[in-house]
């Protein structure tokens, strides 16, 4: 399984920019300075204006401070970006202070903070924002200046309405708090999980090309070098028997003859026709997919089934290690056997991987394939869990086999993956492809040899 590199990591906490929270705290200044405008002299309500242009004074201050000190591209920490929305939802407790409380319409956008936090920080700096505003919000039922009004005109809204908008509030910010934290997780448990198939195919083709790289190495090597083999072999001939730089110019020539032949191994990697490299039967793949794993003590058998010429393709590395990853998996569950069938037609190339071990938990079978999903054998007693399931590998979080599927997908196959019917026991796994994604023969038309 692919994780994510310390530093890597480092840059995933980072997840807010700056510059997102200044402009939003820009909009808020705005929207608040003509809500006040509004209130105090299009309506004439009475309220104390000087205190609330101070606090709002204040944001708009710190925004300018900020915009000087750091650039627009500076990712905040959990920490700053806690500490920011957490002066902005103080902030706008404030301004409800002064302007009636939770009787004041706007009050719901106290929560919004929070979702912020949800949607790009960790939980535990959510709760703490939510438990900030959650306790303003409480002070805000009780202590707050009147609501601006009609001068004359009282009103006052009695105890249990100001009850149901806290207990409006609550419910709205919670909820919407883990909805957006569950999204959220999500999307970066995906993101991750991509970034790491990514890489994963990116290893598995620069392994494929150091075949070509070894070929332009040894073509660009060989002129200089073959201009060295030659004069050493005709320096040789100039000296005597015995002279000291006779047996120098010899050992120049053999080292030279020796660094051609080097070359010339380097060279046939990937000569064209070097068939079985450039192409491989599905006989071939399955066989080079099931060597690494023999001799684990568990039998694997590899069968073959098709009416049809056997499906011959280019080596493809992103599919040889989504087959190899399932068949490592199915290895790690067996109790005594694992079985690869390929079977074929003029349509549709099919590999189907089945095991005799416990099979796929019904709790996760239908989330197989997705990043992070828990361990294979379910929910079973710790007794029940064999050493070889307890030590699998990847930690049961499923980004193996996400990656495994990600990279066969991207081959034009298609999974599938069920548990035996009883009374047999076993997990199976169905790839298939349509045949003209897997049988790319050379358009010269050759056959594998």
């Amino acid at each position: 399984m692919q994780r994510t590199p310390a530093s890597q990591q480092h840059l995933l906490g980072h997840q807010v920019k700056l510059d997102t929270l200044v402009r939003l705290r820009w909009l808020a200044v705005i929207g608040q300075t003509i809500s006040l405008l509004v209130v105090y002299y299009g309506f004439e309500f009475d309220l104390p204006i000087g205190y609330a242009y101070v606090l709002i004074a204040t944001s708009a201050w710190l925004n300018v401070i900020l915009k000087i000190r750091w650039p627009s591209s500076t990712r905040l920490s959990e920490n700053g970006a806690t500490l920011q929305l957490a002066y902005d939802i103080s902030q706008l407790g404030g301004l409800l202070f002064l302007t009636g409380g939770l009787g004041n319409p706007f009050c719901f956008l106290i929560i919004a903070p929070v979702m912020v936090s949800a949607t790009a920080l960790s939980a535990k700096n959510t709760i703490i924002l939510a438990s900030l505003t959650a306790a303003i919000v409480t002070f805000l039922t009780s202590y707050h200046y009147p609501l601006p009004w009609y001068a004359g005109v009282p009103i006052s809204l009695p105890p249990v309405y100001m009850v149901g908008i806290w207990f409006s509030l609550m419910c709205s910010m919670f909820f919407m708090a883990i909805y957006s934290l569950r999204i959220a997780s999500e999307a970066r448990q995906l993101s991750e999980a991509l970034a790491a198939s990514d890489m994963v195919l990116a290893h598995q083709q620069h392994l494929s090309a150091l075949d070509g790289l070894a070929t332009a190495a040894a073509h660009e090597l060989g002129t200089p070098l073959g201009t060295i083999y030659l004069t050493a072999k005709e320096l040789s001939s100039e000296f005597e028997e015995g002279d000291p730089l006779r047996e120098d110019a010899e050992l120049v020539y053999q080292q030279a003859e020796r660094c051609r032949e080097i070359l010339r191994k380097l060279s046939s990697l990937s000569s064209d026709s070097d068939q079985h490299f450039q192409k491989m039967s599905i006989s071939r793949l399955l066989e080079e997919t099931a060597e690494p794993h023999r001799g684990l003590g568990v039998d694997i058998q590899v069968e073959l089934e098709g009416a049809e010429s056997e499906p011959v393709g280019l080596r493809d590395p992103a599919v040889s290690y989504g087959l190899g990853n399932i068949l490592e998996n199915a290895v790690d569950f067996a109790d005594m056997k694992v079985v690869m069938r390929a079977v074929w037609d003029d349509e549709r190339v099919e590999v189907i991987i089945s095991d005799d071990g416990p099979g796929f938990a019904s709790d996760v079978i239908d989330k197989m394939g997705e990043p992070y999903v828990s361990k294979r054998f379910g929910h079973k007693k710790p007794s029940e869990v064999s050493e070889r399931e307890s030590k699998q590998k990847g930690g049961g979080l499923g980004l193996g086999f996400f990656i495994a599927k990600t990279l066969l997908e991207r081959s034009g196959a298609r999974l599938a993956f069920y548990n035996k019917r009883a009374p047999e026991k076993g997990a199976i796994v169905r790839i298939r492809w349509p045949r003209n994604a897997m049988d790319q023969v050379m358009s010269t038309g050759g056959e594998l040899e």
